[in-house]
């Protein structure tokens, strides 16, 4: 009995760090969002990686910054098809003193990190903690 416990105990420790994992990624995007310095980028080009079935686009954006100095991002968001179009406009936002922290502004290249850790931490927590919960109220 108390080797079941240590277990479910295990598994919900571990679904407790990748979901406060996950609420600080997120705690850092909303510091980004309300510190980092906003503006628009161009599609300027793809990097393009072999995929198992298809290639796989990953948009490269050129961007001014404060000082006016080009500066390019790449996304690490590789998908099918580009998600963009050479030329397109979209909103980043970026870090003024760690220009290798951009995000563009949208859903999953804002909280892809958060979203996936706490998918991954969810079943830890209510498989974890439902046995815990059960074994002790």
């Amino acid at each position: 009995m108390n080797w079941w416990i240590l277990f479910y105990g295990i598994l919900f420790s571990i679904g407790s760090f990748l979901a406060y994992t996950a609420y600080i990624q997120f705690q850092k995007t909303q510091h980004l969002l309300k510190d980092g310095i906003k503006t628009t980028a161009i599609v300027k080009e793809f990097v393009v990686s072999r995929g198992e079935n298809n290639n796989l686009y990953s948009p490269v954006f050129e961007f001014k910054d404060r000082s006016q100095e080009f500066r390019t991002f790449t996304s690490k968001i590789q998908s099918y098809p580009a998600p963009y179009s050479l030329g397109e406009k979209v909103e980043i936002v970026y870090n003024r003193n760690k220009m290798d922290d951009v995000k563009t502004i949208s859903f999953w290249g804002l909280y892809r990190g958060s979203v996936i850790l706490f998918m991954i931490a969810s079943p830890f927590l209510v498989i974890g903690g439902a046995y815990l919960a059960y074994q002790f109220f």
